[in-house]
């Protein structure tokens, strides 16, 4: 079991380093400021539903075409039992370090710390998969460079993320609006121009080459779930930002399943619209959802909608940047890396915001543009479904002594929940492509030698997961 700390005000001394950590250097707590609403606007906006579902589905749509939205459905019902997972253990364990602050509280600190890994690799990853899909909702309007427009909208976000995060809540939630009608509008206009009944939803079938269809099998739609489980994956964000929520231990649960609620109704509706309106399986399969929109109406609503995706993305780059400065943040505190870089991720800046963690999120986030984007896709849907799998297993520990009596948000049929997630997800797992369980495991094997040799020889010292004094127990 971790140690925990209930206050981040004492000092820790590294014996092993020889280095000291003062009480005045000791990363000060993040402030409540946000409620329901604004934490369900940032929640909601770093799920991005419009800009997921225009830049993400599109290439599920041309690996699954007709059993897009079948498998996005099944990824939500999954995420059902997730959200469950995360708003127990969330109202459990409120802290800025969402998944691996809990595993590490509840399974474990090498657990805790792999989960670490795996989240950050995600809220690396993601924020660039995003951005890069600006330049073509842009396209109507001005030619661009996807990798340099992406690393564009990445600096922006980050000089965003160095904001108040109440001011951010408002922004995003104005951006959120722009973006739910986008989705709305497609929605409307597939329906209005649908050529196929609601059959086709299950007539699992794809454009093949030569003109050809073919079936889509049960294994591509296995496959498919872990970047499905991506595409609804931002309702954790509830979790992260649990120290700066009202009172966490009710608000986080009702953040985190309304969200979820929220944003599958947001993807799904359009993405069953689009399925019933493209013109043939080779549309659907292409995936070109502003041509679509273009041809059932006119330019200027084609127009109209890539602007608000365009919009969106910008929104998502935002909200991720505040989310995963957040986790860097919340590391340092915990002396996760060596003093200096502990001193510098924890510094606050004047609106409250870990100003140089969330510089060391976006510039890299700007980096990562120009990498090759199934490489990215491929990485992001194995480190979700492997951090999904940590915390489900961390659930099943939620109910033991200290944990068994602390007030908290509790899952309705637990410990089945838990263990059916487990299992699914392992299978998920053993269906992903070898070359992106190789990278995933890679940079997981190179965290856990850190672990080994730096992080559990100075076990005193280091990787302690703290929790605002306040919401202790």
């Amino acid at each position: 079991m971790t140690d925990t700390l209930t206050s981040v005000e004492g000092a820790v001394v590294e014996a092993s380093d020889g280095l000291q950590d003062s009480p005045q250097d000791s990363p000060r707590k993040l402030k409540r400021s946000i409620g329901v609403v604004g934490g369900t606007l940032l929640t909601l906006s770093c799920v991005t539903p419009a800009s997921t579902l225009f830049v993400v589905v599109p290439d599920l749509f041309g690996s699954l075409g007709t059993a897009t939205a079948l498998t996005i459905a099944i990824g939500s019902l999954l995420c059902v039992a997730v959200a469950f997972c995360y708003s127990e253990l969330g109202t459990l364990i409120p802290s800025a370090g969402g998944e691996y602050a809990m595993v590490s509280t509840l399974a474990g600190r090498l657990a805790g710390w792999l989960v670490f890994v795996l989240s950050l690799l995600v809220v690396m990853i993601v924020p660039p998969v995003i951005a890069m899909g600006t330049a073509d909702y842009l396209a109507p309007i001005v030619d661009l460079d996807p990798s340099m427009t992406g690393a564009a909208v990445m600096l922006l976000a980050t000089l965003a993320g160095l904001l108040d995060l109440r001011a951010n809540a408002w922004i995003t939630g104005v951006f959120l609006v722009l973006e739910v009608i986008a989705a709305a509008v497609v929605a409307v206009l597939g329906f209005a121009h649908a050529k196929r009944g609601p059959g086709s939803l299950v007539s699992m079938e794809v454009a093949g080459a030569d003109g050809r269809t073919d079936t889509v099998t049960g294994l591509l739609v296995v496959s498919g779930l872990a970047i499905a489980l991506f595409v609804t994956q931002g309702f954790s964000t509830a979790v992260y930002l649990s120290e700066e929520l009202e009172n966490p231990r009710r608000n986080v649960a009702r953040t985190v399943l309304a969200t979820l609620a929220i944003s599958a109704v947001i993807i799904l509706v359009p993405v069953v619209a689009i399925t019933l309106g493209a013109s043939d399986i080779g549309e659907l399969t292409g995936g070109d959802i502003g041509t679509m929109v273009t041809a059932w109406s006119n330019s200027a609503v084609g127009t109209f909608v890539s602007l608000c995706v365009a919009l969106a993305i910008i929104n998502a780059g935002i909200v991720m940047v505040i989310q995963n400065s957040r986790v860097l943040f919340a590391s340092a505190r915990d002396k996760a890396w060596p003093t200096p870089v502990n001193t510098l991720l924890a510094k606050l800046g004047r609106f409250g915001s870990p100003w140089v963690a969330t510089l060391a999120v976006g510039i890299p986030g700007a980096v990562l543009c120009f990498v090759n984007l199934d490489t990215l896709y491929g990485i992001t849907g194995v480190s979700v479904t492997g951090m999904y799998l940590l915390v489900a297993v961390a659930a099943l520990a939620a109910r033991r002594t200290p944990h068994k009596h602390t007030p908290a948000w509790r899952m309705p049929l637990w410990p089945a929940m838990p263990i059916l997630l487990i299992a699914v997800l392992v299978y998920v797992l053993s269906q992903q492509e070898p070359e992106y369980l190789l990278w995933t495991g890679g940079i997981t094997a190179v965290a856990t030698l850190y672990w080994a040799f730096y992080l559990r020889p100075r076990r005193a010292s280091r990787w302690l997961v703290s929790i605002p004094a306040e919401e202790t127990p």
